[in-house]
């Protein structure tokens, strides 16, 4: 046992970028993004079926965390599946990251990068060397989700769509893509960036980030509300869709100020403004409140 956790404290200090935390061996945990403890309510939250001795696909799945959990929870075949991270040197360019969110300066995507570097696959060591000293049986698969042919992977029982959608250019067909994996009967579990609107009632729509503004990541596009992530599923051809969080509500507001946001709302609305010769921005903004969503979706 000792060896094992000297080997699992070698394992941190050789990789020591990590999203995900993982517990290599008792008490010896990756530094991920957050503590273990958050991973595995988010795990939780996710209110999977049963999956022993279903088929499990992780897209996009970084460290591993949901695929050596599903392993846990007994599903008798995973595969892990992505490219974006796994050609990425992290360790370097999360370095940049950090430096570009201290001092406010634009920062390139990996692709753009000379942190891209496909044949080598900087990115999957951390994920290799969990699978490795869990004695894992996931089975790694290096391909771009939006463009690789999907026939090969086949179908799936449950299809984990975790921190993705919101990374695609092309929602819409992501999700048609989606659709494709899942087997009859089998559930897609789709976990997103979200974000609501209050005073816009039943309207779908999906915020769009040019530049880097959420999360300091230029590979962030979309972030839909509740209503444009069912509508989504639903054109994408699920045909039963549940979403699993409810939207946040508005922060209670003192009257006095919900009145006076109202009224300048009303004066922008009527281009009042700029019926007086005003130049500047005659745009009222909206509040908005970012949340994670999480729907489950069956063909």
């Amino acid at each position: 046992m000792l060896r094992t956790r000297e080997r699992a404290e070698e394992i941190i200090k050789l990789n020591p970028e990590w999203y995900h935390s993982i517990e290599l061996v008792p008490g010896v945990i990756t530094p991920g993004r957050c503590p273990l403890e958050a991973w595995e309510k988010e795990l939780a939250n996710l209110r999977l079926p049963d999956l022993r001795g279903k088929s499990v696909l992780d897209i996009g799945a970084f460290d591993g965390f949901f695929s050596f959990a599903a392993e846990r929870l007994g599903a008798s075949r995973v595969i892990a599946l992505d490219h974006y991270v796994w050609f990425t040197d992290r360790v370097e360019w999360m370095k940049e990251w950090r430096k570009s969110r201290e001092t406010g300066t634009p920062v390139t995507p990996p692709h753009e990068t000379r942190h891209w570097r496909p044949d080598e696959l900087p990115g999957r060591r951390p994920f290799d060397a969990a699978r490795a000293i869990l004695g894992s049986q996931v089975e790694p698969v290096v391909g771009d989700f939006m463009t690789m042919d999907l026939t090969s992977l086949g179908r799936f029982d449950v299809v984990l769509f975790m921190g993705i959608l919101y990374h695609l250019e092309d929602p819409l067909r992501a999700m048609r893509r989606l659709a494709t994996v899942v087997a009859p009967g089998g559930l897609a579990v789709i976990e997103t960036e979200a974000v609501e609107v209050p005073g816009l009632g039943d309207a779908a729509f999906c915020q769009f980030f040019p530049g880097q503004e959420l999360e300091n990541d230029p590979s962030n596009w979309w972030s839909p509300n509740a209503k444009a992530l069912m509508g989504l599923c639903q054109a994408a051809g699920f045909r039963e869709v549940i979403l699993l969080t409810d939207p946040p509500r508005s922060p209670w507001r003192p009257l006095g100020t919900r009145l006076g946001a109202a009224i300048k709302h009303l004066i922008f609305e009527t281009h009042i403004p700029q019926r007086l010769g005003y130049k500047g921005n005659t745009i009222a903004p909206l509040p908005r409140i970012r949340y994670r969503a999480i729907a489950h979706a069956h063909p």
